[in-house]
């Protein structure tokens, strides 16, 4: 027997609307409803999505994302709502945290560092958020012929950022329970350079399908990578002068 659905009227026959997608049968709010169906199905799902997510970028990250672009999506979390339930996590954990990071900083690196690098020291959380467009440019250039659009190339740089995102996260949670300045040290410049290692290879899988030489994707790899760290020098340099040339 048909009837019609509660969320857009249209008459449906099945187990849900055809029009909107909304289930036909619908109970009541109840305690046991609440706490069976809602909290721990809603709560199931999005950690199902998140661990998916999470997996794939640290096992095949280029490769899975390149996936989800093409179409793939069902069991992805959202990058947005990742990156902001990460940089949310992190910034409140931060508040526990004994050491800042220019603590791990030795005193000729901190007399050397520019502008722009002293910038994202201040602000590691709005400079993680800056990289993405900036980057998309710079991977937009390199493998234009991939024919990716701009905005494809913003969500797979989205999601690189939420790698990185997690591993600054990892390391804020180090600084909560170990203090040791020699040893953040080291451990913080060991994630610097996988940071830098694990954009080279996100790219490098990412773009693998693509038409590409092994030596072109290695040399485009590495642009977008030195790309940004020549941009970023270059910013310092005209803020320097900005800021001391008067």
């Amino acid at each position: 027997m048909s009837e019609n659905c509660l969320n857009c009227v249209n008459q449906i026959t099945s187990n849900f609307c055809a029009q909107c997608g909304q289930k036909a049968s619908v109970h009541r709010y109840s305690i046991k409803h609440f706490i069976e169906h809602d909290l721990i199905h809603g709560i199931w799902h999005i950690d199902n999505g998140i661990f998916f997510t999470i997996k794939e970028l640290f096992t095949r990250p280029g490769h899975s994302i390149r996936e989800y672009i093409n179409g793939k999506r069902v069991g992805y979390f959202n990058f947005v709502t990742l990156l902001v339930i990460t940089i949310g996590i992190s910034h409140f954990l931060g508040e526990f945290s004994q050491v800042k990071i220019s603590d791990l900083l030795p005193e000729s690196s901190k007399a050397a560092m520019n502008e722009f690098q002293e910038f994202t020291q201040k602000n590691p959380k709005s400079t993680l958020l800056l990289t993405i467009p900036l980057y998309s440019i710079f991977s937009f250039l390199w493998f234009r012929n991939s024919k990716l659009n701009l905005t494809e190339h913003f969500v797979l740089n989205s999601y690189k950022t939420v790698a990185e995102s997690l591993i600054a996260l990892l390391f804020t949670i180090t600084t909560i329970f170990y203090t040791n300045i020699k040893g953040l040290t080291t451990i913080y410049s060991i994630i610097g350079l996988f940071t830098l290692v694990y954009a080279f290879y996100f790219y490098k899988q990412f773009f693998s399908d693509y038409g590409y030489s092994k030596k072109s994707l290695i040399i485009r790899s590495v642009g977008v990578v030195f790309s940004y760290i020549l941009l970023s020098i270059f910013v310092g340099v005209i803020m320097g002068i900005m800021k001391y040339g008067k």
